[in-house]
């Protein structure tokens, strides 16, 4: 018996509802990608890395909100009904759930969009630095949130 079949499988319905949930919290660079291209953004795509991290290179099409500055007052000018998709610099910063938790408990929809800064260099796009030229990398992932 191999490592992987070790532990059985779910079963097929059990592997439905776990998938299907999983999506219900997740989206990936490469369809926040595909929604900027074809014009159907239905949802605030937020940045929570600090300011520095932002201005030195992220997504095009993003606002720069870090969890800490995430407050009822602050997030009032989007209706309830708002998607958000949070990003921060990858899968090696937990910022990302930090700002979900925090719109989650406002009241707010929310998704991660997995990888973060570095998922979105990983499938070969570009970052914006901050007056929307194009950025170097290297520089656009430090987190600091």
């Amino acid at each position: 018996m191999s490592l992987v079949s070790q532990h059985p499988a779910a079963s097929a319905a059990v592997a439905l509802m776990h998938f299907s949930q999983r999506l219900s919290f997740e989206t990936d660079c490469s369809d926040v990608h595909a929604s900027q291209q074809s014009g159907d953004v239905d949802y605030v795509l937020l940045d929570v890395r600090g300011e520095a991290a932002f201005a030195a290179g992220h997504v095009p099409g993003a606002i720069n909100l870090p969890h800490r500055q995430m407050s009822a007052e602050r997030m009032a000018e989007y209706p309830q009904d708002t998607l958000f998709v949070v990003y921060c610099a990858g899968p090696h910063c937990n910022g990302v759930h930090r700002a979900a938790v925090r719109l989650a408990s406002l009241g707010y929809a929310v998704k991660e969009m997995l990888g973060g800064v570095t998922g979105w260099l990983d499938e070969g796009l570009s970052l914006v630095g901050a007056e929307g030229e194009q950025a170097n990398p290297a520089t656009g992932i430090a987190c600091a949130c």
